[in-house]
C-alpha cells in the first residue's frame, strides 16, 4: 500500500464521546472516496468471533477440504499450468437468515456451530441496521430511510457466504475470487486476522485490506450508489491466492427484498439523475450474467428493461 493511503479504519466506540463529528466524518469519507471502511468496537463479542472462527475452520477440515480438492482435480486444476480465468480457488457455502432461515437445513453443521451462527447472524443484521442508518445521518436523510427503501413488501434479504480460501501453489495462476462489485446493499465482512487477500481497486491499483484481530469490513454495494445517487460508490474487489494458509472469509449480505423498488433518493438528485430505478430482483437477474464486469454497463443496461429479459444468465448469484 503506498503511504499516502490509509485505509480507514473507524472505531465506533467514538461515536457516543467527544470525537463523534470526527468519526461520522471519517465514515463519509470512507463511503465516497474507498467504498470501503473497517470498524472496531462494534459491539459484537470477541468470545463469539474466536468462536466462530474455531468452528468455521474446522468445519472446512471435516467437511469441505476433501470436497475442494476434488472439485480441483474434476476441472483439470490441481496442476495449474496455464491461468485461469473462468474459475475462483475457493471453497463456500451459503448460510440464509431473512427473510427466513435456513440453518437448521444445513446437514452438516452441528448444532455446537449453528447456535453461535444464529447469534452471530442476528447481532449483524443489527449492526448493519445501525450503519445505514448511519449513512442516513451522513446523506442528509431522514433516520430509517435506507432500511424502509431496502424493505419492499417482503422485508430486506440477509445473508452470508462462507468461504476459505486454500493455499494455492501458483496465484499468480488463479485468483480466489475474481474483481467484481457486490450487487446488494451493504456487506459485513469477518476476515481472517492472519492470512491476507483482500484488495480494492482505488485510483487505478489495487490496494490491501488490512487483516485487523476482531474487525468487521464494511463494504458498500451497488444498490448503495444508486440510492444515493452516485454519492458513495460501490468498488470493484478481489481476493488474490496465498501460497501458505487457508484464509477464513465470512461475508454477510444485508440486501433489498426481491420486490423492493430501487431509485435515487430525491434530495441527492440537483436535476435529472444518471442512475436508473428497478427493482431489486431484475436487477439481480442482470447481475447473474455480468458479474465480473464493471458495473457502469449494468447501470445503463437496467434504463432499458429489454436489455434485462434478453440476458441469458451464465453464473448462479446468490441472492439469499
Amino acid at each position: 500500500m503506498e503511504k499516502n493511503m490509509t485505509f480507514p479504519v473507524v472505531d465506533l466506540s467514538k461515536l457516543d464521546g467527544e470525537e463523534r463529528d470526527q468519526t461520522m466524518a471519517l465514515i463519509n469519507e470512507a463511503c465516497e472516496n474507498w467504498g470501503f471502511f473497517e470498524i472496531m468496537n462494534h459491539g459484537i463479542p470477541h468470545d463469539l468471533m474466536d468462536k466462530i472462527e474455531k468452528m468455521t475452520k474446522g468445519h472446512y477440515k471435516t467437511y469441505q477440504e476433501q470436497k475442494f480438492n476434488d472439485m480441483l482435480k474434476s476441472k483439470g486444476l490441481d496442476k495449474l499450468e496455464t491461468e485461469v480465468e473462468d474459475v475462483d480457488w475457493e471453497s463456500t457455502f451459503y448460510v440464509r437468515h431473512l427473510p427466513q432461515s435456513n440453518l437448521s437445513d444445513i446437514s452438516d453443521m452441528s448444532d455446537e456451530y449453528r447456535t453461535p451462527m444464529k447469534d452471530f447472524g442476528e447481532r449483524l443484521e443489527n449492526l448493519a441496521e445501525d450503519l445505514l442508518d448511519l449513512l442516513c445521518e451522513n446523506l442528509g436523510l431522514e433516520k430509517g430511510y435506507l432500511k424502509k427503501a431496502f424493505r419492499g413488501t417482503k422485508g430486506p434479504t440477509f445473508g452470508t457466504k462462507v468461504s476459505n480460501y486454500p493455499p494455492c501453489p501458483k496465484p499468480e495462476m488463479i485468483k480466489g475470487l475474481r474483481a467484481h462489485t457486490d450487487a446488494g446493499g451493504i456487506i459485513l465482512l469477518f476476515q481472517d486476522d492472519k492470512v491476507s487477500g483482500l484488495q480494492l481497486l482505488k485510483d487505478g491499483d489495487w490496494i490491501d485490506v488490512p487483516p485487523l484481530n476482531h474487525s468487521i469490513v464494511i463494504n458498500l454495494g451497488d444498490q448503495l450508489e444508486v440510492i444515493t445517487n452516485g454519492k458513495y460508490k460501490s468498488v470493484m474487489h478481489r481476493v488474490v491466492t496465498q501460497k501458505e494458509g487457508n484464509r477464513m472469509s465470512i461475508a454477510s449480505f444485508y440486501n433489498p427484498a426481491s420486490d423492493a423498488e430501487i431509485s435515487p433518493a430525491t434530495s441527492l438528485v440537483e436535476k435529472d439523475s444518471d442512475y436508473p430505478s428497478f427493482v431489486f430482483d431484475d436487477y439481480m437477474k442482470l447481475y447473474a450474467g455480468v458479474k465480473f464486469q464493471p458495473k457502469e454497463p449494468r447501470f445503463e443496461a437496467m434504463k432499458n428493461a429489454s436489455a434485462v429479459t434478453e440476458l441469458t444468465p451464465t453464473a448462479a448469484v446468490e441472492t439469499f
